[in-house]
């Protein structure tokens, strides 16, 4: 789903009722159990970092993915859940009423230790090289750009073209007048009956 949100608060706001809540509970998993992450919304996901990209979360038609930098961590929990897909590292949810929240926790936990792991040893991969693991194509998650349209001048009889357009004006006026005054007519009719009454 291609969004133009610029903050999680707001992409979770644009979501159907059903979509909005299962996103909201796994940001709020990730929020309280990845303490020190950073929240963005970045190519259309939500994005979770702590020395650059360890999560980022997608919401489908359909479904829900949670893309894991730490693939090793997604290895070892890849009997526990379905619809894990090892080879990009991400988690694809299609069932928004059950989501098996206490073994994503327990991969968001483990990919926290072992991104500190990583950063003291100075070997955390790059934004770019985590875009391409995940296939997620920055052009493709690029919100598209809005629709401008130029008006061009009249270039025959400018004159002519300008008294039509005051004669539509008129016309609109004269439609307004009257129905503001159908419906004076009718209150001072409405007023009359109530005070015979």
């Amino acid at each position: 789903m291609i969004t133009t949100a610029t903050t999680v608060g707001a992409y979770l706001r644009d979501l159907p009722p059903d979509r909005r809540v299962a996103m909201a509970r796994v940001c709020s998993m990730i929020r309280r159990s990845a303490r020190g992450v950073r929240e963005s919304m970045r190519y259309g996901l939500a994005f979770y970092e702590l020395d650059g990209p360890l999560f980022a979360l997608e919401s489908g038609r359909r479904h829900m993915s949670l893309y894991v930098a730490e693939q090793e961590v997604v290895l070892r929990h890849k009997e526990a859940l379905a619809g894990v897909n090892a080879a990009r590292s991400f988690i694809r949810f299609s069932d928004f009423n059950r989501l098996p929240l206490d073994v994503v926790e327990k991969i968001v936990r483990e990919s926290v230790v072992a991104r500190r792991a990583r950063a003291a040893n100075g070997s955390i991969p790059t934004q770019a090289e985590l875009l391409k693991l995940w296939a997620i194509k920055e052009q493709a998650a690029q919100a598209t750009p809005a629709v401008t349209r130029a008006v061009a001048a009249p270039t025959s009889k400018p004159a002519l073209a300008r008294s039509e357009a005051a004669k539509q004006t008129a016309t609109r006026a004269a439609a307004l007048r009257r129905a503001n005054g159908s419906k004076a007519s009718t209150r001072s009719a409405a007023e009359r009956r109530s005070a015979r009454s």
